[in-house]
């Protein structure tokens, strides 16, 4: 029935949900597009069309009383199995809720963005949005409790069995337990009422969350604080916990007049040490990467630490010379953006040393996007890319941290992981 979030269904994905199930999520979530589509009869008001008729025929079943929902994510961290060594198969779980939330402008200073979004995205949820009448995909908010109020509450109702449980193609298990009891809703309630959230995932659905609400107010000609459209499906997660993780989003370069390993080394030797990892054949090839890797986490944790690979002319760790030079070389950003490394790499490696400005990154002219390390690699290897950009993950505090200032970080910044299924829970408006 459920499904991965919109953004992260590929054509193949969407094949397969559509053989699971007649009731998959999918031909609400991400239909199919058809040749002979109109203003009348398209994927969005199939997808209306869908929505209705499974509350009609009791595919879907509203519950019966308001309720808050613990949600749990139980996962293998990426790059630590399958196999025997240390940290194999080292399996983590993340906690939160479900519930619903009031929606508020940025300007308010309780929901935080830490990126910019893109209009493409945000019209088609929108329009997604105006027919369903329903939200599907899930907000993915942090907020920061060293207490554990809510935390305490959740863990006292994943003591009784699950409501719901299922494991997702990532050999995720997703479980959910339905919190009615009017005082335990109660206590979270009140302990979320000043919290600030940021937005980790989902900035699209919010903001389009935003306008849907503006233009059903203009539709009433007043505001009202309780109606429907006012609110929207959040899932909060404590940033104090283990559970949360954030991969990093490697950098693919191709297409660069006149690039040479040599010229970019000694451009970016003007704010970086430099550190070369060869090799001579496959088996070295291995060895040279993982002390590479090894020395890109070690150097990350004390510094400023960007790496690349560039086929045959091995990996190479750039390591940031003087941090005190920061202020000067990058003066339009605040504090808090310098000390990320994908500032660095954007504005210093990618800019001034390959002449790749932010305009061509935004058009991805020269520049895409690669979660996993070993398929940066691959695309070199392959030709599809003359150097691979290897990075760091972003620090949840640095996201907080930015998001809270009122800072924004460069486009795939951060990868949460495990996503937030949609279909789990999903609000009626």
């Amino acid at each position: 029935m459920l499904t991965q979030p919109y953004d992260k269904i590929t054509p193949e994905m969407q094949e397969r949900y559509y053989a699971a199930s007649p009731y998959n999520l999918i031909s609400i979530e991400k239909g199919k597009t058809l040749a002979g589509d109109s203003a009348a009869e398209n994927v969005y008001t199939r997808a209306a069309k869908k929505f209705g008729e499974w509350l009609a025929e009791g595919i879907l079943v509203q519950d019966s009383e308001p309720a808050i929902y613990a949600y749990f994510q139980n996962y293998t961290l990426p790059g630590t199995g399958p196999g025997t060594g240390p940290g194999a198969n080292r399996r983590l779980e993340r906690r939160g809720f479900i519930a619903l939330g009031r929606l508020a402008d940025y300007s308010e200073g309780i929901v935080y963005r830490h990126e910019h979004t893109l209009t493409g995205p945000k019209a088609d949820r929108l329009e997604l949005l105006r027919q369903t009448h329903c939200q599907t995909g899930q907000l993915f908010l942090l907020y920061d409790d060293p207490a554990r109020e809510v935390d305490a509450i959740l863990e006292e109702v994943a003591k009784s069995p699950a409501t719901a449980e299922m494991r997702d193609e990532y050999d995720v298990q997703h479980r959910l337990w339905m919190i009615a009891d009017a005082a335990r809703v109660q206590k979270i309630v009140e302990s979320m009422a000043a919290k600030k959230l940021v937005i980790a995932d989902g900035h699209h659905r919010y903001e389009t969350a935003l306008v849907y609400r503006s233009e059903c107010r203009a539709k009433a000609g007043k505001i009202d604080a309780d109606a429907p459209y006012e609110k929207a499906m959040w899932t909060c997660f404590n940033v104090n916990q283990e559970g949360l993780t954030i991969l990093p989003t490697h950098r693919l370069v191709r297409d660069v007049a006149g690039f040479s390993v040599e010229k970019f080394v000694k451009a970016a030797s003007a704010y970086f040490n430099w550190y070369s990892y060869s090799f001579a054949s496959a088996s070295e090839k291995e060895e040279s990467f993982a002390e590479f890797r090894h020395d890109l986490e070690r150097r990350g944790r004390a510094g400023h630490a960007i790496g690349f690979y560039a086929g045959d002319a091995g990996f190479y760790l750039l390591v940031l010379r003087n941090a005190a030079e920061l202020e000067r070389l990058l003066p339009d950003m605040t504090p808090a953006q310098r000390q990320l490394d994908v500032v660095l790499l954007h504005r210093l490696l990618l800019h001034r040393c390959l002449g790749i400005t932010a305009e061509k990154v935004t058009a991805e002219t020269n520049v895409s996007y690669e979660r996993e390390t070993e398929r940066a690699i691959a695309a070199v290897d392959g030709k599809k890319a003359q150097v691979a950009f290897l990075l760091n993950p972003v620090r949840v505090k640095e996201v907080m941290q930015i998001a809270l200032g009122g800072d924004v970080m460069p486009q795939k910044s951060t990868d949460f992981y495990p996503k937030l299924l949609s279909g789990l829970c999903i609000y009626d408006v």
